[in-house]
């Protein structure tokens, strides 16, 4: 895990650098030239020519040209005697690494085989390669498909910093002034996260500093004030009491062999066909449609395909694709909450089902409650998690909203292409801790779900969505489950759901991710509190 301290060196951390043998070595002047350097040393895969081109070039510029002279650039710095790093014919272009060491590759090795089982000074060693933001300064604001791919990788390096500060800050649970600088250093990161917040104030206190703990809650106040609701009690009980230890995590489910799901179509009222699937037996256990869905691509994923058929051991377990996306009608004109709600109570009765539990997941939560207001005698209990009850338009920070659009405009324009880029600004909010494999896949599905022009209607239209005034309206049991480090639908839109209806009990989730992964402990207690839920 020790830094190399020979051969050469690719530091995307912070600015971007080259070492050889330790010394850095000058880099192009060109940002583009330098951008395409970043590009190949995180991507890898050969990359077409006529994609780079796209990704960094006008079309003014002659961009094959373009590259043709970035490259003369780049091999130099690149290749050796020995190895052949960049390597280009007339259709693609690629690097291999061959011994070269580049620090977010090596970040993410570490994060994807489980940082919790190293060592301090691994850990430590691991920290000090995050120098600062991914590629930091290297920004191209005339090239908008390298922008949401640069994003997309900034993003994914921010949680993977804050993986890292999160497993030596576990190791140095006893080292309170130490454990102090870790936590400063991920409010930097995560300034929202209320438990850092609790955390440097207990460490400071711990280590002695209790005036500079009172400072910090003061401070920490007024900056979780800014960004929304929080609990200000929890900070000045964090003064008087030490950090417990973390609870056990949950043993995951085991699963039995896989279950054949049956597929079947139903028409809502407006004649849009809606395409279902039932598995599994036992009482029913009906899910709501999210972002996005794909019967048969979801079923055998590496993300859903765990829960899903962990559900489906113990429920006759009922999913859709809704209008517009998956193996539903994809011509379809009418994108309202009330459409949405139409598409669930035409499965439920073509899948004759009179009482049932519903699930609802990120935007399926709004659609859930909706359906439980207007059908009280219907929905048995409401488990809603990672949900919303307001869409992204309707909110206050004018940053996210500005984001979010620029969103729906690059979707429109470049959902659909070979290149991931622009999808892959979506799965780094969604899945910020995914292996290499769940994160292809995550695209893969974008991709094949739907068209360009749907999903970005899809996107616009839940911007709108507004059922805060049906909260106080719920009469069904309800189970709120939220990620504590939600970045897609971050944790006070779980807390806006749970103190709006009544009697709802709250469960947070120490996870980053909006859709929970296998791999994860978070993973097996949302299995455990919604079979617990269900079995009241």
């Amino acid at each position: 895990m020790a830094a190399m301290g020979t051969g050469l060196e690719i530091r995307l951390l912070g600015e971007l650098e080259v070492r050889r043998d330790g010394a850095p070595v000058p880099l192009p002047q060109s940002k583009k030239t330098r951008a395409l350097l970043a590009y190949l040393a995180v991507q890898r895969a050969p990359q077409r020519r006529d994609a780079l081109c796209e990704l960094l070039w006008e079309l003014p510029d002659d961009p094959r040209a373009a590259l043709r002279w970035s490259l003369s650039k780049l091999r130099p710095l690149l290749n050796d005697d020995a190895r052949e790093r960049l390597e280009a014919d007339r259709e693609r272009v690629s690097f291999t690494a061959h011994g070269a060491d580049v620090d977010l590759a090596r970040l993410r090795a570490a994060c994807a085989d489980g940082v919790e089982r190293l060592g301090v000074a691994e850990l430590r060693a691991l920290e000090a390669l995050c120098r600062g933001p991914f590629i930091a300064g290297l920004d191209l604001p005339a090239q908008p498909s390298f922008e949401t791919w640069r994003l997309g990788q900034q993003e994914q390096a921010r949680r993977l910093h804050l993986c890292v500060l999160d497993a030596l800050a576990a190791k140095l649970a006893d080292a309170p002034g130490e454990l102090a600088q870790l936590m400063r250093k991920r409010i930097e990161l995560d300034p929202g996260d209320e438990a850092s917040h609790a955390r440097l104030v207990s460490a400071l206190a711990q280590s002695g500093a209790l005036a500079e703990a009172e400072q910090q809650v003061e401070a920490s106040a007024r900056m979780l004030a800014a960004l929304g609701p929080h609990d200000a009690a929890a900070l000045r009980a964090a003064l008087r009491q030490p950090r417990k230890s973390e609870t056990p995590a949950p043993k995951p489910f085991e699963l039995d062999a896989p279950l054949r799901q049956e597929v079947r179509f139903c028409t809502a009222r407006d004649g849009v066909r809606i395409a279902y699937a039932t598995v599994g037996s036992g009482p029913p256990l009906v899910k709501c449609a999210n972002w996005l869905n794909h019967l048969e691509f979801d079923w055998d994923s590496p993300i859903w395909r765990y829960p899903f058929r962990a559900l489906a051991k113990d429920y006759t377990f009922v999913r859709y694709d809704a209008r517009g996306n998956g193996l539903s009608d994809w011509d379809v004109s009418d994108w309202s909450l009330d459409a949405l709600v139409a598409d669930l109570e035409a499965v439920v009765d073509a899948a004759g089902l009179e009482r049932f539990p519903l699930l609802g997941i990120s935007q399926g939560c709004a659609v859930s409650i909706e359906y439980a207001v207007r059908h009280p005698e219907r929905v048995t209990k409401l488990i809603l998690y990672g949900g919303y009850a307001r869409g992204w338009k309707l909110h206050d920070d004018k940053e996210r909203v500005t984001q979010n659009e620029a969103h729906v405009l690059l979707t429109r324009t470049g959902w659909g292409r070979d290149n991931p880029a622009y999808r892959q600004l979506f799965t780094s909010f969604f899945i910020p801790g995914a292996t290499q494999e769940q994160m292809d896949w995550f695209n893969e599905l974008q991709r094949i779900t739907t068209s360009p022009e749907n999903a970005a209607t899809l996107l616009d239209a839940l911007g709108t969505i507004d059922v805060r005034d049906r909260l106080a309206h719920v009469r069904t049991p309800t189970l709120v489950i939220h990620a504590r480090k939600d970045a897609r639908v971050t944790l006070p839109n779980g807390r806006e759901l749970a103190t709006g209806i009544p009697g709802a009990r709250f469960v947070i989730l120490e996870s980053q991710n909006h859709v929970l992964l296998e791999q994860e402990p978070a993973m097996a207690r949302f299995l455990q509190e919604l079979r617990a839920f269900l079995a009241e």
